[in-house]
């Protein structure tokens, strides 16, 4: 199991995994294919939000949360040390303005001893 932990700017949110309206870009965590298999992305429940700009409550994250993801070791993996890389696509908002979109990279070391 990988724990990825975020940590949001008071007064900042970013859509769920699962936002209220198609137009909203969701919160996304891609792992690369290989050195282990990607088993399933768990985000934590989402809150239900009402801001000024949108006319029904939103699906977002504040604060600080956990992403886990559930990892499957290839029958051939290599034993030892090594780094999991991957993306957290998200578009940080406060209640007034969204920031563009970005693509954070993420490097979690691992250790298949």
């Amino acid at each position: 199991m990988v724990k990825l932990n975020v940590q949001l700017r008071s007064g900042y949110h970013v859509n769920s995994n699962t936002p209220s309206e198609d137009y909203l870009i969701p919160l996304r965590l891609t792992w690369d294919p290989a050195p282990l298999q990607v088993g399933e992305v768990v985000f934590p429940s989402p809150r239900k939000e009402k801001y000024q700009f949108s006319a029904k409550p939103l699906s977002v994250f504040t604060g600080d949360f956990e992403i886990l993801t559930r990892m499957r070791v290839p029958a051939n993996a290599t034993p030892g040390m090594g780094i999991l890389s991957g993306k957290l696509r998200y578009q940080a908002c406060n209640d007034k303005a969204c920031l563009p979109p970005k693509n954070l990279e993420v490097r979690v070391p691992y250790d298949l001893r």
